[in-house]
């Protein structure tokens, strides 16, 4: 192979610092090589990251491949380990030209792989400039790295390190370059987005943030969060919600789980109702509104009647978007010294809750029939709406917004007509 080739695994902050990684790294002359950008939340991220490396070094036996992100952080003699691995790279150091410039030579031995710092000790996030997000037609700023939480059963902070923020002046240059660029829409990412500001001087929010960005560049036309810890919500946010149409009308929200007592042994800051009362709140703010969610299910001690109230969370709550993540014992996480339950029964609630989660995304499909929306158009012959439904749109131009009627739906996305104009 020639040039460099980025393998993304995990979250969107890490897809937009996949295309912070290729620029430096070309930017240091490399070439011929991989970067294995990784993630760390789960047991089986961290497999497929393994079998990942595996590949490309069976298809590409003469290039470099560099391996980075959270489990390198986290679990970095693991990946010095393997012999398919030429370096290893910090969270920190994987954004940085002169780590791509100081790379060992093939040969050497797993401590010299590593390029690894304690990210604990990184006290700010530079802003990273970035014009174009490769195979996407949504675009990813990075406001905030890191998380000062200790969720139980989350190894995250020790990949990411503390929360810091993005100044607000930069997050505005880097979103303005990305719509003179031709994005239509740019999604707010950070690993705990709702604590941005906190390190900032003035304190600014997140809210504060997004209101900032579509009132100095009209040519946002959509603007999203990647994820928000409901619990952390500010008043600007919910002014956005109720008054700003290019605010979309759909939020992705850290809840985890639905029993009160299992949302403290997991060290959660919200109870049931706090979540409740913000789903509802919300969509009193901007009717239509919906939500996807992260949940466990199988946390130890869980009982089926604490796995219940986390099924009828989201049946409540109306969860459109349900991602259902099986519980995984990270090392070193006090969740993982708590008592466990069998496999089965975990992978077999996981299972259970996936099947709610189907029920209620048909549902939703179901309520979407006959309503008029805008239109983003991906580059896989699907589009999403603005409450990031996905709809079949094969023959269009990826990156154009067009409005059109949903005319029904096949289980998986909506169909729908083209329409002259949107209501």
């Amino acid at each position: 192979m020639s040039g460099i080739e980025v393998i993304t695994f995990g979250c969107r902050l890490n897809t937009y610092e996949s295309e912070v990684m290729k620029a430096q790294a070309e930017e240091a002359g490399l070439n011929n090589a991989v970067l294995v950008n990784t993630c760390a939340v789960t047991g089986e991220a961290v497999r497929q990251a393994r079998q990942a490396i595996r590949r490309a070094r069976r298809d590409n036996p003469h290039a470099r491949i560099i391996v980075t992100g959270c489990a390198a952080q986290t679990e970095k003699q693991t990946f010095a380990a393997m012999a398919e691995v030429d370096a290893v790279l910090g969270n920190e150091e994987k954004l940085a030209s002169a780590s791509y410039r100081s790379l060992p030579d093939f040969g050497v031995s797993a401590e010299e792989k590593l390029r690894v710092n304690d990210i604990m000790s990184v006290k700010a996030t530079a802003p990273q400039m970035v014009r174009h997000i490769d195979g996407h037609v949504r675009a990813f700023i990075q406001v905030q790295n890191g998380c000062d939480h200790r969720c139980t059963f989350c190894i995250i902070p020790y990949g990411r390190g503390n929360s810091r923020s993005v100044p607000m002046g930069a997050v505005v240059d880097q979103a303005r370059k990305l719509a003179d660029s031709g994005y239509r829409e740019i999604v707010l990412t950070g690993v705990d987005a709702t604590s941005y500001g906190g390190d900032l001087p003035g304190t600014p929010t997140l809210g504060l943030l997004a209101k900032t960005l579509l009132k100095q560049i009209p040519d946002i036309r959509r603007l999203r969060l990647s994820s928000i810890d409901s619990i952390e919500a500010d008043a600007h946010l919910m002014d956005l919600i109720a008054e700003e149409p290019r605010f979309m009308p759909h939020l992705h929200l850290s809840l985890q789980h639905g029993d009160d007592m299992i949302l403290k042994r997991m060290k959660r800051r919200h109870s049931r109702a706090d979540a409740l009362r913000f789903i509802e709140d919300a969509r009193r703010l901007r009717p239509g509104m919906s939500f996807g969610a992260d949940m466990i299910a199988g946390f130890p001690t869980e009982t089926e009647e604490m796995f219940g109230n986390a099924v009828r969370l989201a049946e409540e709550a109306g969860i459109a978007h349900l991602h259902v993540f099986p519980y995984s014992p990270r090392p070193g996480t006090p969740a993982a010294r708590m008592p466990q339950l069998d496999r089965s029964l975990v992978k077999d609630r996981a299972a259970r809750l996936r099947a709610a989660g189907h029920r209620l995304y048909q549902s939703h499909l179901d309520g979407m029939v006959g309503t008029r929306q805008w239109l983003l158009v991906e580059n896989n012959g699907l589009a999403h709406t603005e409450n990031f439904t996905l709809v079949a749109a094969d023959g269009l131009r990826p990156g154009e917004l067009v409005p059109a009627t949903i005319t029904g739906h096949n289980g998986r996305h909506l169909d729908m007509q083209l329409t002259a104009a949107a209501a």
